[in-house]
């Protein structure tokens, strides 16, 4: 195959991918989508050059405009956030929590963090799992007491597992909260002046809420006692994809110091314009944003429930967040619900649930599934929509309909949702493919 045919297949399989999400159901609890602003932000030059350090110290020349971009970025997040320090440099989540493992532990220190079934992230993880803080610094990491019934860490029992770490001469340096499956609030307020006795360090991740939090609708982690918060900026905080991290003042030298030299070089400069925007959104609409999220969260789990899925939570409302846990073990494994419902344009992610692992469940087939909100409440659905999605993946997963034919009815209950909402500008289509090449879509 030619060099110039491979250049066009790529181009049109983005065009494909374009298509294809134009009539989709688009569930995955970790995306959202963009505004056009956000995208012009990503194709614009500021995608070519270095910027290496702070703004005004920095390694290289030219960089009078991008300083400016950074500096209002990080005006916005400390805005936003209600913070003393932002740093929206950090590329990914991942690279945030490794400037926080680098600036307040050494490799050999205990971390305590959700187990992944339990919710936690990768990036929390055991090196044995090869997750990032054990693999990449060396931490080790000890799991949260977790109660599956509140689907919440187990203050008590955290408490206590603090307590006899210290006597058996194995402190914990830090205390992790937030996840992945993230469905209530963490208790941070219950917890951070008993971590901070112990002189632990405590960050919150909160890559899959910061929008939640910057909208005010779910917890206030800097306020509750966290010393830093760590996020995505393209969950349920609608940016590109990247990092964020906010904290206090006093920790900032460490925080910018670990990030520079520390875990960059330079920083994918128009993914920073493009948080900027992404803010300068959420400072306009994110708190009717979060509060949308939350119901139509709510109304999805109810709705499913309704149809006889198990729905984790129940006791408390199914969730407090953007993003809601199914247990499918009675109708199939989660790897195949996915697939299934993949086919009908439904899409959305397998999930390990709690105890999965000690009943010999593999992350490839495990009993659950994941189903998040942000991306298609930004496109403008609310509560009634979240019905008619919960009757879409009933066909599939309970009625066993052919996905092809669901597939179609999906493609037409997208039709009436095109555009971006909650943004200054949405003349350009959510899944509008623009050719810089004049290609039409």
């Amino acid at each position: 195959m030619s060099a110039k045919s491979q250049f066009n297949d790529v181009l049109r399989l983005m065009r494909e991918h374009h298509k294809w999400f134009d009539k989709s159901i688009p569930l995955i609890a970790s995306e959202n989508i963009p505004s056009p602003a956000v995208r012009e932000a990503l194709m614009s030059d500021f995608g070519n050059r270095y910027a290496e350090g702070w703004p005004g110290e920095r390694v290289y020349a030219g960089c009078i405009y991008i300083d400016q971009v950074e500096l209002i970025c990080n005006e916005l997040a400390k805005k936003v956030f209600r913070a003393e320090f932002a740093d929206c440099r950090p590329t990914s989540g991942v690279v945030a929590n490794l400037a926080i493992y680098a600036a307040f532990s050494d490799p050999g220190d205990y971390m305590m963090a959700a187990s992944i079934p339990s919710g936690g992230h990768i990036s929390h993880g055991k090196k044995e799992h090869f997750g990032t803080a054990g693999l990449v610094h060396g931490l080790n990491i000890e799991h949260y007491p977790f109660s599956k019934e509140e689907m919440t860490i187990d203050v008590d029992a955290t408490k206590k597992k603090i307590t006899e770490m210290t006597r058996d001469n194995k402190p914990p340096k830090l205390g992790m909260f937030g996840g992945s499956l993230f469905l209530f609030p963490h208790p941070v307020k219950e917890l951070a002046d008993f971590m901070h006795d112990h002189n632990m360090y405590v960050n919150y991740d909160g890559a899959h809420v910061a929008g939640l939090i910057a909208g005010g609708e779910f917890q206030d982690p800097l306020k509750e006692g966290a010393d830093s918060m760590t996020m995505s900026s393209h969950k349920t905080l609608w940016g590109p994809q990247g990092g964020i991290i906010v904290s206090m003042e006093k920790h900032s030298e460490l925080i910018k110091k670990a990030i520079f030299p520390g875990n960059t070089s330079s920083h994918h400069l128009h993914h920073v314009a493009g948080k900027a925007i992404a803010l300068a959104e959420s400072l306009e609409f994110g708190k009717e944003y979060a509060k949308q999220v939350i119901n139509n969260a709510k109304a999805i789990a109810q709705a499913l429930a309704g149809h006889g899925f198990e729905v984790l939570g129940e006791k408390r409302g199914y969730t407090a967040s953007h993003q809601i846990a199914v247990d499918v073990s009675k109708f199939a494994d989660g790897g195949t619900v996915e697939k299934n419902l993949e086919k009908a344009n439904i899409i959305l992610n397998r999930q390990l649930l709690p105890g999965d692992i000690k009943s010999g469940r593999h992350y490839m087939h495990p009993s659950g599934i994941r189903i998040g909100v942000p991306e298609i409440t930004r496109l403008g659905m609310k509560e009634n929509e979240m019905k008619e999605i919960a009757d879409f993946i009933k066909r599939v997963v309970i009625d066993k309909q052919d996905p092809s034919r669901v597939a179609q009815d999906v493609s037409n209950f997208r039709v009436q949702f095109k555009k971006v909402h909650y943004t200054f500008d949405n003349s350009v289509g959510a899944y509008e493919y623009k050719s810089l090449l004049g290609i039409p879509q």
